[in-house]
């Protein structure tokens, strides 16, 4: 097995078993999900008006619970310094473990999405665009918030400090994910939202492991 998949194994298996895993994150969306109702009441009419906003919201603070060990677990313990010296980009390195991070806790965040949303009225119909965008929108997270994960190495509060750097990076993903739903159960063009959910995506794949690097050698010099 080659050193990168043996690295994306390993982050799985971290995401798997850090303080509960996913099942964190999931649970703390059906939180969301189940208090919501409280707040707004009852009525089937307003549940589903705010249905499609509810999913992301949720999701982008479910996704915030998984990201302050994301490195700071190897920079306690030393993994990060060896990960600098290999022979692997560190940049490459940042991106596996924010692809297993996705995996681990994106994806199951992503099938719980529709379930919550159908829950509280939004149309049937609407359950496959949920879902793909979520998917889409976990890519972003993930990415977007190990920038907020490295910056934050060494600092106090390091998880109230990735959430203030992190929540301005979710707004994008929020905006055109929540837009798209709302065009599609509108039956309005909802693609032009998301393909810039899309694109916002691709641009944190691709340039979020760079800062992520930079901001661990910052934090091990």
């Amino acid at each position: 097995m080659s050193p990168a998949l043996e690295l994306f194994a390993r982050e799985v298996r971290l995401a798997w078993g850090r303080g509960g895993g996913p099942m964190v994150s999931v649970g703390f969306y059906a939180g969301v999900a189940t208090l919501l109702p409280l707040a707004t009441g009852p009525e089937p009419a307003r549940l589903a008006a705010v249905a499609p906003g509810m999913a992301w919201i949720g999701l982008a603070l479910a996704a915030l619970l998984s990201l302050d060990r994301l490195f700071e677990r190897d920079y306690e313990d030393g993994a990060l310094d060896l990960f600098t010296l290999s022979p692997m980009p560190l940049e490459l390195t940042c991106a596996i473990k924010c692809l297993g991070q996705w995996i681990a806790t994106g994806a199951p965040l992503a099938l719980a999405a529709p379930i919550a949303a159908i829950a509280l009225g939004a149309p049937l119909a609407l359950a496959p665009l949920i879902f793909a965008s979520a998917l889409v929108g976990g890519l972003a997270f993930a990415f977007t918030g190990g920038i907020g994960a490295a910056l934050s190495l060494g600092a106090r509060r390091g998880g109230l400090l990735t959430a203030v750097i992190v929540l301005p990076l979710f707004v994008p993903p929020v905006i055109f994910g929540g837009g798209a739903l709302d065009a599609f159960a509108s039956g309005l063009p909802w693609r032009s939202g998301f393909t810039l959910l899309g694109a916002y995506a691709a641009a944190a794949v691709a340039l979020g492991p760079v800062a992520m690097a930079a901001a661990c050698r910052n934090a091990l010099s």
